[in-house]
């Protein structure tokens, strides 16, 4: 699967330097850079935006390098690394144009990606099966889970047994079947067994190869780790990537850096219609459950809908404690009739924690079924706030973002520019986001603004001397440092009063907690004395009905 070619832009290369130059001087916090080129037609070249970079901080936990372009025989070498937004729609991380596929060259790509990212490790990452790819992962990402392209396996599978599948029709559905419906690693390894010996292809090279790597694409195995994908069985095969639609085959350079503004653009479009109607339409309610309710508040409206899917789910999908040890009791969960397909849940009823096999919140980041059936069982009527991810709520992009590497950078540096350009450019888009919501905010807003500009036109006014005077001799710079000193003094008690703010909010946090534990177990206890009490009410009118006889 790897090979290393070499290609070049030729006088498409200056075409595309000019461009990131341009990108550069309007914005500051665009990033790129070229590696071992001198004429800049045969060196490999990434960029990434200063919105990227920003999307990243919120939604950098899992990633997905596209390098389609290999096997798709594109005109020109372009790859994107992107993730999911809390709509679960693309949004993109950086871009990349591959000129030598060696292995040093994924090495300098994932690199110089990670430091355009401040340096923040994704959770996981999905790529192609190319081994380059895979060594530069393994150096660069260490900690990160690794996974192959799905999609890029059922591919090269067809072209390998080219034959198998002209000759057996149903071979490529028991194939997938194989992979997307093993819901056990036994139930995997029994159909694998099987499929090689009704096809005859025990010996087969190709799928040997794929076998041995099975923890690192079947999704079976990769259930532990966070994808941020609604099913196991979706998987990468049915992934919808940033520029689809955008990029292909007969696209040319000349033409390329237009279709990216395009896909920024339309992406962007769509990303904004989604909070619209997140924020402006209320979904139907399909339960009376408080829950349900809850989760309509919380989460964006895709996200939501999958979640109220699982909720509707319980009604058929009954949990029946099989094991109660204390603190931790064990629920048998399935579908009525589906006996065979049941799954247990672990539950803390003090910790207010649950586990099941599924594992599915771990790998989308949405609570199951058969978790939402146990905690219906115990009357828990609130959705806990550890099984709610923040990067699926409306929400996600609130907050500070704060880089945990700006303090590692010198203070005249263009990532230092880039850190501020970032935090300020967030925290300005808040501003505006709420502001829009109605003429009351937008006053409010506005009025803000306009105020924090006159007091940075004064102060920027004022220090137009102390810049000049910072390029001095030494002794312009020891009054600075006085000042600083007396601003760490405030900064640090304002630390202090923040922190005393975490701790009590945590300690509110958990006394909720607790309530909430307190009042479920009280609502499960009347609702043990309300079945009681109607069983004995039959009973005793049972006995009146045989008095009577």
């Amino acid at each position: 699967m790897s090979g290393v070619r070499q290609r070049t832009l030729g006088g498409g290369g200056q075409h595309v330097l000019d461009y990131l130059k341009r990108m550069q001087a309007e914005n500051p916090a665009f990033f790129y850079a070229i590696q071992n080129d001198s004429d800049h037609s045969s060196g490999n070249i990434f960029w990434v935006d200063s919105t990227a970079r920003m999307n990243y901080t919120y939604f950098g936990d899992t990633v997905i390098f596209d390098t389609s372009y290999r096997t798709n025989r594109y005109r020109i070498p372009f790859a994107s690394f992107s993730g999911l937004n809390h709509h679960g729609q693309p949004v993109l991380f950086g871009c990349a144009l591959i000129l030598n596929e060696s292995e040093s060259s994924f090495l300098w790509l994932l690199q110089t990606w990670l430091h355009a990212m401040s340096g923040r490790h994704p959770v996981s990452i999905t790529t192609d099966p190319e081994r380059h790819i895979q060594v530069a992962v393994a150096q660069v990402l260490p900690e990160t889970r690794h996974r192959f392209c799905k999609w890029a396996i059922f591919r090269e599978t067809q072209e390998k047994l080219d034959h198998l599948y002209r000759s057996h029709p149903t071979f490529e559905t028991e194939f997938k079947k194989c992979i997307n419906e093993s819901e056990t690693v036994d139930e995997f390894e029994s159909r694998w067994e099987s499929l090689l010996q009704r096809y005859y292809i025990m010996d087969d090279e190709w799928l040997q190869s794929m076998y041995n790597a099975r923890q690192q694409w079947v999704p079976v195995y990769m259930r532990d780790t966070f994808f941020g994908e609604f099913a196991v069985s979706e998987g990468s095969e049915s992934l919808t990537l940033f520029f689809d639609g955008y990029v292909n085959s007969s696209t040319t350079i000349q033409v390329l850096l237009k279709q990216y503004e395009k896909a920024v653009v339309s992406w962007h479009e769509k990303e904004l219609k989604a909070d619209y109607d997140t924020t402006n339409t209320m979904p139907v309610l399909k339960t009376p459950s408080p829950m349900e309710k809850q989760a309509a508040n919380l989460y964006t409206r895709r996200i939501f809908k999958k979640f109220q899917e699982e909720l509707v789910e319980t009604l058929a999908n009954p949990a029946t404690k099989v094991d109660d040890s204390g603190t931790v009791a064990t629920y048998r969960v399935a579908k009525f009739g589906e006996d065979h397909k049941a799954h247990a849940v672990d539950f803390n009823s003090f910790e207010m924690k649950a586990s099941c096999t599924c594992q599915m919140f771990e790998y989308s980041g949405i609570i199951c079924r058969h978790v939402l059936a146990v905690f219906r069982a115990k009357n828990v009527l609130r959705l806990p706030s550890q099984y709610v991810l923040k990067r699926w709520t409306r929400n996600a992009k609130s907050g500070a973002v704060v880089d945990e590497h700006a303090s590692e950078l010198p203070n005249n540096s263009r990532e230092s520019v880039t850190v501020r350009y970032n935090n300020l450019r967030q925290e300005a888009i808040k501003y505006v986001e709420e502001g829009a919501k109605s003429i009351h905010i937008y006053n409010v807003a506005m009025n803000a603004l306009q105020e924090a500009a006159k007091k940075v036109a004064s102060i920027k006014n004022q220090g137009s001397g102390a810049t000049q005077g910072s390029s001095l001799a030494n002794g312009g710079s020891q009054e600075m440092h006085s000042t600083e000193e007396n601003q760490t003094t405030a900064y640090q008690s304002s630390d202090e009063k923040e922190k005393k703010i975490r701790e009590l909010s945590a300690e509110l946090e958990n006394t909720n907690q607790r309530c909430e534990v307190y009042r479920a177990n009280l609502l499960a206890v009347l609702r043990d004395m309300e079945e009681q009490k109607l069983k004995l009410s039959v009973k005793v009118q049972s006995a009146r009905l045989s008095l009577k006889e």
